[in-house]
């Protein structure tokens, strides 16, 4: 082998050029802006998905829109699920982002035109909320009536993270017991509990 050719061999790869930056081109963003012209969207792009970021008041109706319109056909809720952003450092200092703790995200999909799409609403309490109290700003409208699979995961929504759902048809715990005094899946609950683990009773093989 000579020089040349051992010197080719060794030489290191080539480097793989830097993927571009996320393009908004969803095909239900143009539709949305027409339909909605005085609502004020914020779209995000991560890893191929798309995020609409709207008002909680406008919810519904743009739900709704999604499910029926013959050019997105939304008709499947996939999940809903809650966030806590507490202590999140891109939450602070965001002129134009979006502003609140907590997050109620709607994983919507269209099977008929094969396209998926996220729906975030913001929610910032106004009460402590290291107990279980009923804060006014943690309520959203039910989307039961356009979806009605979301019955049990806005139950758990609730559950973990104490937001409301008004209208829903049977708003209850689904994971913990009725008077668990907390939300579990706030950030200002303790990883290891507050005692629930040593005051359940153990049930053995002999208690069966």
């Amino acid at each position: 082998m000579t020089n040349s050719a051992a010197s080719e061999n060794l030489a290191s790869p080539a480097i793989a050029p830097a993927p571009a930056s996320p393009t908004l081109g969803h095909p239900t963003l143009p539709l949305l802006k027409k339909q909605f012209p005085n609502v004020r969207f914020l779209a995000t792009a991560f890893r191929g998905q798309t995020t609409v970021v709207l008002p909680k008041e406008n919810l519904l109706e743009v739900a709704a829109f999604l499910r029926d319109d013959d050019r997105c056909q939304y008709k499947f809720l996939s999940d809903v699920v809650g966030v806590d952003y507490l202590n999140y450092p891109a939450n602070a200092g965001q002129a134009n982002g979006p502003v609140g703790r907590f997050a109620v995200i709607y994983n919507i999909v269209s099977r008929q035109k094969d396209i998926r799409l996220f729906l975030k609403v913001m929610l910032d309490p106004t009460l402590d909320t290291s107990g279980i109290v009923d804060d006014p700003t943690l309520h959203l409208p039910t989307v039961t009536g356009i979806w009605p699979g979301a019955e049990w995961t806005e139950r758990e929504v609730f559950d973990m993270f104490g937001i409301r759902f008004d209208g829903h048809p049977d708003l209850r715990r689904i994971l913990t017991w009725e008077q668990f005094p907390a939300h579990p899946l706030r950030k200002d609950y303790p990883v290891t509990g507050r005692g629930e683990r040593e005051t359940l009773k153990v049930v053995g093989r002999d208690d069966i």
